[in-house]
């Protein structure tokens, strides 16, 4: 639930002094996409934004952020609330994006709310204020994306305490970044000299401010507080002596001196409301018990002791931070039984408002740990798919016998460590969780033991498989069947929403031996085929699907897919659905039923029912497009290519390898090998960092074919050498023979090198493995063209086109003239048709292409 206070625009009483120069700093932040407002508390950074707001002249969103924004689902959400808030029907296709959570990159949710923002047509002013509470690293790594790519018309503004924990170099060195720092917001000594003439009757020199101004350096919350203890002073010039030391000491001694002025009962109702994060007339009536509590709000609102109304109905008020910290110093150094009381008041209150996540705090501070385990396991799914981070936390410091006999709140806290990838940290807990939940037997039910049994077994057994042990994996497997033989839950928890890179989704990717994987596999699936309601097993039979048609086994490919292939256990998550489909499409296309292949594709579209289905349609979609290129439609796929709105700059990531090879390779199929190439040369630096031999023999073999088009050979060889070196031990053909007719003329000549040695290192790859490969696409090693390859496909369209305009005889410059394309990429194309046709020249090509019907 999101407070709408905190997307408010601070109210503040109107300042009687101008501050013409700081509010000239502001405006020129609005020539930048940062401004950072940095100073430490008291020196009026909202105070001077909330001012600033008023004349900007723009559209101005604000979020107030509190700790319990450090999350980075809710801080994204208040983020974008905040915009809504000023422009009804902004960013609706974010809020699904941003449930997702944050991804191994950049996330979808940061890439759909700056198209939003691009789209948007106003300059747009966004204030995030006290950035400081902000500690999250995936929060900055978003931040630092949404920074680099923030359209020229919006402007963010940050306040906070402390320098940024973004690297800004870069924004400072383009003239993106704008600062203004405590220098520019204390005030200057006119300044100072109008406010206490202005604003207090104290009567004071202007050789007393100066001294004043001059101890304070003119922090402005120092001197506030000057003014609010000198009202009490029987000898200003006396008391004025007293102020020296550090702002906090300062702040400090200027504080007691307020409070110590202040009624009993004034000071007990501050000291009891101090612990609110913000406040209402109820819950201040709640916890401090005085039933005028909307009256000592407004009464200290007109004293201007430090307390900020947070709407203009002034129903919600917060305390500046400087006194709620006095203040919770004060009560816990007091009277630390009343500090647990009042947290306990102000839980049940909170409770009963229906605000839990606030509650939960105060049971945590008021040490009533069973009461926070209550509102955990009540709101327990919304918090793992939405508050994973502040889940985590509270788990973290429960004791741990306080959810001891709640074997669900382990085991969701675990799943959660496992989804945002704290691996170590989810190991550990699955081996303290299962010693705890062995000593349950006899405590719980049966039925609910065993369940936390297999529950916990199958996390060992998530465990065992990420750290690639499928001798493990099985073993814990067999437990989970012995105590969970329906499945556990967690099979198939978070199955039917986009999650990005998942390692049980691309088993063939994260285990490098297949034969490993071939027996696992087999085995699990020929012991779950016969469970009716066991839709985990649409994983493995994917998988395996995917293994026997890599290599080449089509009809037992084809036999696996079709055993789960419409299954309706399978109908309710996307992320089977899909890993089924394609594998069942390839496999279509590959036994010569194109019209089955592309149903199968266009039927997943229609079934797929998720809150996300808007990124799952990207990945069906990068697959309709190369399955339209391998049935020889370029024109399809190149519209894909500019609807996708992916570009070879993009900074790649794991999740989406498969979406970036679709997209290389169809760059290249549209004649842009550079953009082709520099996105491929980002996909192997990445996987070079990663244990992931089939994706990067995939963008290898990729690689190699692009090089060979753009008439590098003996690159695009050595490109080819590699991902056969790293092929060969696993066995892996459809990979190679796939791309068609082009590998295996470049198969050829590198049999033809390796038979002479000619290349850097003969032993790195057999001839007898190339031989195989030739074979299976029935040609030899002196034949490039496979016999059953229709000649026709031996050029690509656009080649096609120029060979037809040769004949016609027109001139390179008159080709390019016709086509819309430069004379040096006439030149390129009429060398890849001398190369394809084994011509050397106009004549010879065209007689060539007669020989083979090219142009019939």
């Amino acid at each position: 639930m999101l407070v709408s206070t905190k997307l408010h625009i601070p109210h503040v009483r109107k300042s009687l002094v101008s501050r013409p120069r700081l509010i000239h700093k502001l405006n020129e932040g609005r020539t930048a996409k940062l401004t950072l407002v940095s100073a430490q508390a008291g020196y009026g950074k909202t105070t001077a934004l909330s001012e600033w707001v008023k004349q900007c002249h723009s559209v101005v969103a604000w979020v107030s952020l509190d700790p319990q924004d450090n999350d980075w689902i809710q801080f994204w959400s208040y983020f974008t609330a905040s915009i809504q808030e000023r422009e009804p029907g902004f960013g609706l296709g974010v809020q699904s994006l941003l449930e997702i959570g944050p991804s191994t990159s950049s996330e979808p949710a940061i890439i759909e709310l700056l198209n939003d923002l691009n789209g948007y047509p106003h300059d747009l002013v966004i204030i995030l204020d006290d950035y400081h509470v902000i500690e999250l690293p995936a929060i900055h790594r978003s931040m630092i994306y949404l920074l680099e790519h923030l359209p020229p018309h919006i402007h963010l503004y940050i306040a906070s305490r402390t320098d940024l924990s973004i690297p800004t170099a870069r924004l400072l060195a383009k003239g993106e970044l704008h600062q203004i720092q405590m220098q520019d917001l204390r005030f200057q000594l006119d300044e100072g000299l109008i406010f206490f003439r202005e604003t207090t009757d104290l009567g004071l020199s202007p050789e007393q401010v100066k001294m004043l101004f001059q101890q304070t350096e003119g922090w402005i919350s120092g001197l506030q507080l000057a003014a609010l203890s000198l009202k009490h002073s029987e000898n200003i010039a006396d008391t004025l002596q007293q102020f020296s030391g550090h702002q906090h000491h300062i702040s400090d001694y200027l504080l007691q001196e307020v409070f110590e002025h202040l009624p009993q009962q004034t000071r007990d109702f501050l000291l009891d409301t101090s612990i609110l994060n913000r406040m209402n007339a109820s819950l201040c009536g709640a916890v401090s018990g005085q039933l005028d509590a909307q009256a000592q709000l407004e009464r200290l609102e007109q004293m201007n002791l430090f307390i900020v109304p947070l709407d203009d109905h002034r129903k919600w008020y917060r305390y500046h931070h400087l006194l709620s910290d006095f203040l919770q110093q004060q009560l816990f150094r007091m009277d630390p039984d009343r500090w647990v009381q009042v947290h306990i008041r102000a839980a049940n209150e909170l409770e009963h408002l229906g605000f839990d996540e606030e509650a939960v705090e105060h049971y945590l501070e008021g040490q009533q740990f069973q009461d926070a385990v209550r509102l955990i396991e009540k709101n327990l799914h919304m918090l793992v798919q939405t508050k994973s981070v502040v889940l985590i936390r509270w788990v973290s410091v429960l004791p741990e016998n306080s959810f001891a006999e709640k074997p669900m709140i382990e085991l969701f806290v675990i799943s959660v460590l496992l989804g945002v990838g704290e691996w170590t940290a989810a190991f550990l807990r699955v081996k303290q969780a299962t010693i705890r939940f062995q000593a349950l037997e006899g405590k719980l039910a049966e039925v609910e033991w065993k369940q936390a049994m297999g529950n916990i077994y199958f996390f060992h057994a998530i465990t065992a498989y990420l750290q690639k042990d499928l001798e493990q994996t099985s073993a814990y497997f067999g437990l989970v069947e012995q105590y969970m033989p329906e499945g556990s839950f967690f099979q198939t928890v978070g199955r039917n929403r986009y999650q990005g890179y998942d390692s049980f989704d691309n088993l063939l990717s994260h285990i490098s031996d297949l034969q490993a994987a071939d027996a696992f596999l087999l085995r699990w699936i020929t012991l779950w085929q016969s469970k009716q309601e066991y839709p985990f097993l649409g994983f493995l039979c994917a998988s395996y699907s995917k293994l026997l048609y890599e290599w080449n086994r089509l009809e037992e490919a084809e036999r696996v897919a079709a055993m789960v292939l419409g299954r309706q256990d399978m109908l309710p998550f996307a992320r089977i659905l899909i890993q089924i489909s394609i594998s069942a499409s390839r496999i279509q296309q590959a036994t010569g039923n194109p019209k089955r292949a592309t149903a199968l594709l266009t039927e997943l579209k229609s079934q797929i029912n998720s809150p996300d289905n808007e990124l799952f349609m990207y990945r069906i979609e990068a697959e309709q497009a190369c399955l339209s290129l391998r049935q020889g439609s370029v024109q399809d796929a190149e519209a894909w290519l500019h609807r996708c709105g992916m570009a070879h700059t993009d900074e790649v990531s794991l999740n989406r390898v498969s979406e970036y090879l679709a997209f290389a390779r169809i760059l290249a199929a549209c004649e842009r090998m550079e953009d082709a190439l520099y996105l491929l040369e980002q996909l192997i630096r990445m996987l070079d960092k990663e244990d992931r031999l089939r994706d990067r023999i995939q963008v290898l073999i990729l690689r190699s074919m692009v090089l060979q088009r753009s008439g590098q050979l003996e690159e695009a060889l050595l490109q080819l050498e590699t991902a056969l070196h790293l092929a060969e031990p696993e066995g892996y053909i459809r990979s190679f023979i796939d791309e068609g007719p082009a590998m295996a003329e470049l198969l050829a000549v590198y049999a033809k090198r390796l038979q002479v040695s000619h290349l850097r290192d003969a032993t790195l790859v057999s001839l007898g493995y190339v031989q195989q490969l030739l074979q299976v696409i029935q040609v030899t090693s002196q034949v490039v063209l496979p016999a059953e390859q229709p000649r026709k496909e031996l050029l690509t369209d656009q080649e096609t086109k120029v060979l037809l305009l040769i004949a016609g005889g027109l001139t390179n410059k008159q080709i390019a003239s016709d086509l819309n394309i430069t004379g040096e990429t006439v030149k390129f194309h009429i060398r890849n048709v001398y190369r394809k046709l084994e011509a050397n020249n106009r004549i010879q090509a065209l007689q060539r292409a007669k020989e083979l019907s090219i142009m019939d």
